[in-house]
């Protein structure tokens, strides 16, 4: 691991001699500079980690060099060491972005912690700001086509403002990454994206979910519970697939936009929450409006800001922008040399009806960085679908259950209960509760025979 370099700028030699034997012996790398101008030179061509700095020096005080070193690099840290230390000068300093203050005479093991806080802040921050780069680049909107332009525009428009946006659009088109991308260009981005996937909560839990619990209130609620708006406050709550929700809860949302409050379940006590919301769903609202599913008050305070998120088969010119990002990035993820993908290849992927959307395309994208075995994709080396559209929607789940490939009761069994279910999916529109209502389970049930038999509309749209 390379050393840290410490540059010490001071113009007494006996203060840089002693701090070089100190730093040396700890293990840092040690550049000295007796005059501010000197540091500057330094500071500009030896890309120090961290800057000791006395204030009281000839010519260029340690404050005016402290100001042309956040100039020059606001994220280098900088300690300030002076002889004629008082409170106005700490203070100042600090103002001006030193990390710290010490004074003359100091204590080697004073100087020591110091700058052992200091570089571990920077690494810290460092770090920060690599993930932060990490989650925006997982939850970029990519495309150049006019019809996600449009859609910027409008996120362009909204990010400022408070109000409250409703994003509608298919399965897997990206509404969640317009959330995203809409908090990050918000007054709220320093604060909590938090999100909640309405449609797979279970309903008898999801009132718990947004708006908390005391401990006791109802049975297993054996410790309390904060809710997602109030782990949302000052920041962004997402409420995706929005249309899921049950009247009741619908109520208590309409009451949180209205009065800005929440009451947890078992408590008296209504809690201030200031959240912005922004919900999804893949639903036509005001159809459900009208057969008496969803509440036209809640609509209509959601969609002050509408925006419709179009389907990928909609702006196919997007498909070779979003091909290439996606190579790069699985080629990154999984550790696999980068491939390139053949014209005949993005031309098929541009001709498929991607039915999961963006979403799809990405997992296929993904297996085929990973499963290709030669440098470049052809068409050889796509899916079955893709390759000829018109077997596309031909998956597992239309396979008949009695075709006797099933070689055991077991395996007959699943293969039949696989196909009812996608069938039923298909049947009511991929909506989870009208599908779970009319073959009468449980939607807490259903999903976890979604997961068990890998159905998605992706796959068996």
């Amino acid at each position: 691991m390379p050393k840290s370099r410490i540059l010490v700028i001071d113009d007494e030699s006996a203060i840089r001699d002693s701090l070089r034997m100190t730093l040396e012996y700890e293990g840092y790398e040690f550049v000295g500079a007796a005059t501010g101008q000197e540091g500057l030179a330094l500071a500009e061509r030896e890309t120090p980690d961290l800057v000791l700095l006395d204030v009281k020096m000839p010519g260029m005080d340690g404050l005016e060099v402290l100001d042309r070193l956040r100039a020059m690099n606001d994220a280098l840290p900088v300690v300030v060491i002076s002889g004629h230390g008082t409170i106005s000068t700490a203070v100042e300093a600090t103002k001006k972005g030193a990390f710290d203050f010490i004074e003359k005479p100091f204590a080697s093991e004073r100087v020591l912690v110091s700058l052992r806080n200091a570089l571990d802040h920077r690494q810290l921050r460092d770090e920060n700001k690599t993930l932060k780069k990490a989650v925006e680049v997982r939850h970029q909107l990519i495309g150049e086509s006019a019809a996600l332009k449009q859609v910027m525009a409008l996120v362009g428009r909204a990010a400022p403002t408070n109000a409250t946006v409703l994003i509608h659009g298919e399965s897997g088109v990206g509404k969640e990454l317009v959330a995203r991308t809409i908090h990050r260009n918000s007054l709220r981005s320093r604060e909590r994206f938090v999100q909640v996937n309405c449609a797979a909560i279970p309903e008898e839990l999801i009132e718990s979910e947004l708006f908390g619990h005391e401990k006791g209130s109802f049975t297993g609620a054996t410790e309390k519970q904060v809710g997602k708006f109030e782990q949302a406050d000052r920041g962004t709550i997402f409420l995706d697939e929005v249309g899921d929700m049950s009247a009741k809860t619908q109520a208590k949302v309409l009451r949180v936009l209205q009065e800005g409050e929440v009451e947890r379940l078992g408590s008296a006590r209504t809690i201030k929450v200031d959240v912005r919301v922004i919900a999804a769903t893949n639903k036509n609202l005001e159809e459900e409006i009208e057969k008496g599913r969803f509440r036209e008050d809640l609509y209509f305070r959601l969609a002050v800001i509408p925006i419709f998120v179009p389907p990928l088969r909609d702006r196919p010119e997007d498909i070779p922008v979003l091909v290439r990002h996606y190579m790069d990035y699985f080629s990154r993820e999984n550790n696999v040399r980068p491939k390139r993908i053949t014209q005949a290849a993005l031309d098929a992927l541009m001709r498929y009806r991607w039915k999961g959307n963006v979403r799809e395309l990405r997992n296929t994208v993904e297996r085929l960085n990973i499963m290709t075995g030669a440098d470049t994709i052809d068409v050889a080396d796509l899916p079955d679908p893709v390759r000829s559209p018109s077997s596309a929607g031909r998956g597992p789940s239309s396979v008949d259950a009695g075709d006797g490939k099933a070689g055991t009761l077991r395996e007959f069994k699943d293969n039949a209960e696989r196909a009812f279910l996608v069938n039923k999916l298909r049947e009511n529109g991929w909506n989870i509760s009208k599908t779970a209502e009319v073959i009468d389970t449980p939607r807490s049930n259903l999903y976890k025979k979604l997961e068990q038999y890998q159905i998605s509309q992706e796959t068996d749209g």
